[in-house]
This record gives structure tokens, sequence and C-alpha cells, in this order.
């Protein structure tokens, strides 16, 4: 792999990361939920220095640092144009476009469902994506602006990348995932799956990563097969209390 993730929580659910490109030693925060918390850990990387801020969305709990962790690095703030609705961002993204960190491509992919200017950070070649509140470990992102047809589209989008593909997701929603998905397939392999996941929980470990592989086998939004049967996942998943 190219890239060199640092992952350290945030808030009360929420993930920061931290990637270095191996080759040039450039270093990008991905979305920033708690400023203090992403300059610690840039402290303790050893890195030495912050090159970019990639945010996926506008939402507060992934641009509220923008403006400190800037002001402490110098760091140039890349993603979608929504972003500047909330925070300081100095060069827009979206669909087709490429962002470069040293020799590392990022293939910047529109995601629409969870906001209407989510993106995607994909780089192929290291086998991994960022993918903001898409997709989690058993789970989506509530549909807060787009609609379920939006949504379908984006995940279906991610279900087509190779099955080791890594995707770094921003929150911690294993547990609250699992309940419902058991209710929707109630077979051995996700049991297991399940029961993995748990395991690592009760351990103190995140749940992040997820790969591709794991969340089309297991994840009922993508397994739902069509728009119509996602959307009724997602309805029935917004009033769960399980």
């Amino acid at each position: 792999m190219t890239l060199d993730v640092r992952l350290f929580p945030c808030l009360s659910d929420n993930y920061g990361f931290l990637a270095r490109d191996r080759a040039t030693g450039q270093v990008a925060a991905v979305d920033t939920p708690d400023a203090d918390a992403i300059l610690a850990d840039l402290g303790a990387s050893g890195w030495g220095r912050l090159d970019l801020i990639l945010n996926t969305h506008w939402h507060p709990d992934h641009t509220q640092g923008n403006a400190a962790v800037q002001a402490a690095t110098g760091c140039e703030i890349v993603g979608p144009e929504e972003v500047a609705r909330a925070a300081p961002l100095d060069r827009a993204v979206g669909e087709g476009d490429e962002v470069r960190l040293g020799e590392t491509r990022f293939q910047v992919l529109a995601m629409p469902g969870h906001t209407l200017g989510h993106v995607v950070f994909h780089a192929p070649e290291a086998g991994l994506a960022f993918v903001g509140d898409v997709i989690f470990p058993l789970g989506c992102g509530r549909l807060f602006e787009g609609s379920p047809d939006q949504m379908w589209t984006s995940l279906s989008r991610i279900a087509a990348w190779p099955d080791d593909t890594v995707l770094w997701a921003a929150h911690e929603y294993a547990e609250g995932n699992a309940r419902f998905a058991l209710t929707v397939d109630d077979g051995p392999g996700l049991a297991a799956h399940v029961a993995s996941l748990l395991a690592r929980r009760a351990g103190g470990e995140a749940t992040i990563p997820t790969t591709v592989g794991a969340e089309r086998a297991f994840n009922p939004f993508l397994t739902a097969g069509d728009a119509a049967t996602f959307a009724a996942r997602r309805a029935a998943k917004d009033v769960f209390r399980g």
C-alpha cells in the first residue's frame, strides 16, 4: 500500500483520519470533526506536516475543525462546494476531479444521498477509499438531503469495486447497525460476522475499516438488490429502536 493511515476517535462516535503518502511524506487529514484531536494525533505521528484537509461533505462534525487546523498547519482545504456554507474551503472539487497527495492519486466521486454534494476520495492504486457517511459496517448514511434512488446509486458504485478495497468510514455505528441487520438476515454467515464485530467493540477496537467484500456480503443496504427494497430498508432503519 502506498499510504499509511492513522485512525483516532473524535467527538462521541466520529473517527478522524490522517493519511501519509509514503513516497513523499505528504499528509492529509480526512474531515475535521475535532481540531484538537487532529493536531494531537498529528504530533503523535511524528509525520511533521499537514498538507491537505479532504472534506467529504459539509456537516459540522466533518468540517468544524477546518479553520483551526489550517491556522495551525497552513494546509490547503479541498472538498465539495457545499463545504463553503459551513467552513473555510480553498478548492472545490466534484465528480471526475483528481486530488494528489504526493504520488497518491485520489479520484473524486460524487456520491449524493446523505447530502447532495457528498464526495468520496477513492485511491484505486492504493486499494482504499475515504467514504465519509455514505457507507458504514452493516449500514449507510441517513438521507438528510438526497433521495433513496441517489443513495442506492452511490452505494452501487462502491459495491462494484474489488472485494479487497478498504473503506474508511467516518463513524462507529456497527453495534446499532448489526442489531438492525439481524432483523433482515437470520443466516449463520451474518450472525458470525456480527459476532466478530461485537467482539472487536468489546475489546475496545474500531470496526473501521471495512472492505467492499464484507459489505457486499452482509450489509443489508447493499444486499437490497434494487432501489425500492433499499428505500424500504432505509425507512425501517430510521425508526428502528432494537
